[in-house]
């Protein structure tokens, strides 16, 4: 595998694994467990409130976490690689 392919699907590997991750802490850390509309509207919030902000703030951290695991790990193949 190429360097930049093998990067490529440790980006993706690691953001899925960051998606799951988010999904599962929305679900578990809200007043009402699950992944109904009541959950994930007091998930959202609570992650907010951890971050000094309402269900938008926790909105952004659960998005931003995959990605920025995705560009961690693509960073981080290129680096060791080389």
């Amino acid at each position: 595998m190429s360097n930049e392919a093998g990067a490529k699907a440790a980006g993706v590997a690691s953001g899925a694994t960051g998606v799951v991750g988010s999904i599962g802490t929305v679900a578990a850390a809200g007043a009402v467990k699950g992944l109904g509309a009541a959950g994930i509207t007091s998930g959202l919030a609570a992650i907010g409130s951890a971050v000094g902000g309402g269900m938008a703030a926790g909105l952004v951290t659960v998005a931003a976490a995959p990605l920025a695991l995705g560009g961690i790990a693509y960073g981080l193949y290129k680096w060791l690689d080389d």
